[in-house]
């Protein structure tokens, strides 16, 4: 028997599975002999009529035509392996399904099930190693990506580059659809798929280090539909008008919306698929993440505006589901919070239907006794505004990174800070002294208590005791003798009392700086914008938990400071922290006196000053003001500094942080909180002021001594009057203006009384 007619046979069997593809694949195949260099069609037309008059048959149509057929297929059957012959089969089903698929995408109303089924009939067809061309998929792409992901423009014009169609059936898999209402994914899920796709793209070669490294936690997409099914069963169409309400009113309206929230439920269809979600993952802890349609959008980050739930996820089914429920209901609550409306309104995003989804992932990290933690967590920038130094370069960013789940890297905590890793010189922190670097070190670790369902936070000390030695030994430093330094190797002998949390080991002996350096490079590099990045590390491995466009202040190349102002005229001179601005010609001063906020004894009355920085801060919209109070704005420890939110202080052109000596409430440097995130999308310079420190220009007495507009402005607030100081600059100065200057590059500022316009052409 002649093995090319057998495999020619073989083939044309596998081409009867599609009757109605032949001519599609012939089409194909005559076209990979081409390529190949096999034959040609002149080469096959001539072949086919000089086997027509050897057989001596005439050459009409008809026999030409299957004479022509025949050897196309016996060319290609003994030209390409049986691999490359399943590839161009499959190559000519894709693309009659593609065709469907592109139909149906284009189809005025269809509707989403009737996508995802086109979708899927195409997605049966393995994958092999060719694909439709990219220019012909691209249109499909967007479609799908703006159906089911995003359709945010600045979004989708990344995203279509490297998501393709079958990592929008993939994501579809493991997705949790209303069957009533469209929904997406939302912001947060699709800055997490985008981020690993450009990272590790399903059609091209991988990067063998991200290859083996980085991974996303196992993640469930339950989309925007959702809410809007739970608003319908529940007759709650007024929470659309929610947003117009009066800012003063919003948080008494919110209150509302909680207990309505609490009575309400969802269909029982919808507690179904929870069920089944639950019964499917188990019982490893959950975190349920906000993923609202602008969340996470070009130039919008909506940092920490919404909720994020961390579930123990212990206990049998029905425990399990309710407390689920009670989950899923807080984070598509926060969707009506007073803080992302505010947001929405200053960046006037209200009219836009804002929506909820919910990325529901599995906590990354392991168990330790009854707690559950991965090892090292925090936030990346590719892009570094914490420059202490020349030798740092900013382009190849920053980390924030703490021990244990990542909560303490993106809020401001009370007397903790997490390690500042500038990824140029991982090795390099401002801290010098072992007395600085154990005062400006990690404390405390945030970790999920399996048993108590509550993320609590523990003494590092106590983590340490628990966790594998090797871990140790990666995380601390060891005091000996008056010298800070790593242990040499992972049972080295140490007295817990006498470390404290560096990383020097994980920064100098594994490759994490290089691997981020790497992955914010090319997540920058394909946004063409800096990116910040969530992430966790745990068994060497880095988890991507959301990556999203970076807010970049814009800043003077270079300030010049002004030179021989008056000492009368200098209101506070700054060295730590700075980054270049100007900011000119403020008109007042809000001035929380730091001592006497130490004074107050109640949380309450603490709390309440809060409430009423944010009512001054409304009533000064629209004029140029500078808000100075003690330690850390935004702080959870309120006897660190003022608890205020964006809405409170999102007016201001100045935020500055004052730290007596004897208050030991320390500014941090709070880039790559999101706290700072709002500072710099809101346009507010953060200044830190250390009136105590040698050197240091801090004219209390102005600020003390002024007249204060409090009591007229706020008449039924006057208690407040020995605390907090509303200044009107000009009626004080004689008609002169505050303007402050920061030069990054000499690490000086310098805020002083002048003439509006008396500073002009100072930078450059």
């Amino acid at each position: 028997m002649d093995w090319k007619l057998a495999r020619t046979y073989r083939l044309y069997q596998k081409m009867m599975q599609y009757p109605a593809l032949i001519e599609e694949m012939r089409r194909i195949f005559l076209t990979a002999l081409g390529t190949r260099g096999t034959i040609t069609i002149d080469g096959i037309e001539t072949e086919a009529q000089e086997l027509l008059q050897e057989a001596g048959m005439g050459a009409s149509t008809d026999s030409l035509t299957s004479t022509r057929d025949i050897l196309i297929d016996y060319h290609f059957a003994n030209e390409f392996n049986d691999d490359e012959i399943d590839n161009h089969i499959h190559l000519a089903r894709k693309h009659e399904r593609f065709q469907n698929l592109q139909k149906v995408v284009n189809t005025e109303g269809v509707t989403p099930r009737g996508i995802r089924d086109a979708l899927r009939e195409f997605c049966d067809i393995p994958q092999g190693e060719m694909f439709i061309p990219p220019s012909d998929a691209e249109g499909v792409r967007v479609a799908l990506i703006d159906q089911f992901v995003s359709g945010q423009l600045p979004f989708v014009s990344v995203a279509k580059e490297h998501i393709t169609i079958r990592d929008i059936h993939e994501m579809l898999g493991r997705s949790i659809w209303s069957s009533r209402h469209r929904g997406r994914i939302g912001g947060k899920a699709a800055g997490m798929l985008l981020a690993y796709k450009i990272l590790l793209p399903r059609l091209m070669p991988h990067d063998p280090e991200l290859e083996q490294a980085v991974r996303i936690p196992e993640s469930y997409y339950f989309d925007s539909g959702i809410l809007e099914e739970f608003i319908h069963h529940n007759n709650l169409y007024w929470l659309h008008s929610l947003k117009y309400k009066d800012p003063d009113s919003l948080e008494h309206e919110y209150r509302k919306v909680g207990e309505v929230f609490g009575k309400a439920e969802y269909p029982t269809e919808v507690v179904a698929k929870f069920r089944a979600f639950l019964q499917e993952v188990g019982d490893s802890p959950l975190i349920l993440r906000s993923s609202s349609l602008l969340e996470d959008s070009v130039g919008y980050a909506f940092s920490g505006k919404y909720e994020s739930v961390f579930l123990a996820n212990q206990g049998d089914l029905d425990t399990r589901l309710g407390r689920f429920v009670q989950g899923m209901k807080r984070v598509h609550m926060s969707t009506l919070a007073p803080a992302p409306i505010l947001y929405r309104r200053d960046h006037n995003l209200l009219d836009f239907d804002e929506q909820m989804s919910v990325l529901v992932q599995k906590v990354v990290g392991q168990r330790i006794g009854n707690l559950f933690m991965p090892f090292a967590a925090g936030v990346a920038f590719s892009y570094n505004p914490y420059h202490w130094t020349a030798r740092i370069r900013k382009e190849d960013g920053l980390v924030r990174l703490v021990l244990g789940l990542g909560t303490r890297a993106v809020e401001r905590v009370s007397r903790d800070y997490p390690r500042m890793v500038p990824l140029s010189h991982p090795m390099l922190r401002p801290e010098v002294t072992p007395e600085q670097i154990q005062k400006y070190s990690q404390k405390l670790v945030d970790a999920l208590n399996l048993e108590s369902a509550q993320v609590e936070s523990r003494s590092y000390r106590e983590i340490l005791e628990q966790i594998p030695q090797k871990d140790v030994h990666l995380a601390v430093s060891v005091l000996r003798e008056g010298h800070l330094g790593a242990p040499p190797f992972p049972a080295y002998p140490m007295d817990l009392a006498q470390t404290c949390l560096t990383f020097d080991n994980f920064l100098s002996k594994t490759p994490f700086a290089s691997l981020m350096r790497k992955i914010l490079k090319r997540l920058e590099e394909a946004y063409r914008h800096p990116v910040d990045v969530e992430f966790a590390w745990d068994g060497g491995k880095l988890y991507l938990l959301q990556c999203r466009t970076l807010p970049v202040r814009e800043e003077p190349h270079h300030v010049e400071l002004p030179v021989e102002i008056p000492r009368d005229d200098v209101l506070f001179t700054n060295e730590k922290g700075v980054a270049n601005s100007i900011i000119r010609d403020i008109e007042y001063i809000v001035y929380v006196d730091p001592k006497a906020y130490r004074l107050v004894a109640s949380v309450e009355e603490k709390v309440s000053l809060g409430r009423v920085v944010g009512k001054i801060n409304r009533i000064l919209g629209g004029k140029r003001y500078a808000l100075l109070g003690p330690g850390r704005w935004g702080s959870n420890d309120i006897h660190l500094g003022i608890r205020v939110t964006y809405a409170d202080i999102n007016h201001t052109l100045i935020l500055g942080e004052i730290a007596f000596e004897e208050e030991g409430g320390t500014p941090e440097v709070s880039y790559g909180t999101h706290f700072f995130s709002d500072l710099v999308e809101a346009g507010i310079v953060p200044i830190a002021i250390y009136p105590d420190q040698p050197g240091t220009v801090f004219d209390e007495a102005f600020l003390l001594g002024s007249p204060n507009l409090l009591g007229s402005l706020l008449p039924d607030l006057t208690a407040c009057v020995p605390i907090i100081h509303v200044i009107h600059v000009p009626s004080r100065t004689d008609g002169r203006l505050l303007q402050i200057y920061q030069n990054a590059q000499e690490q000086k500022g310098v805020g002083f009384f002048a003439r509006s316009g008396a500073q002009e052409g100072a930078q450059s």
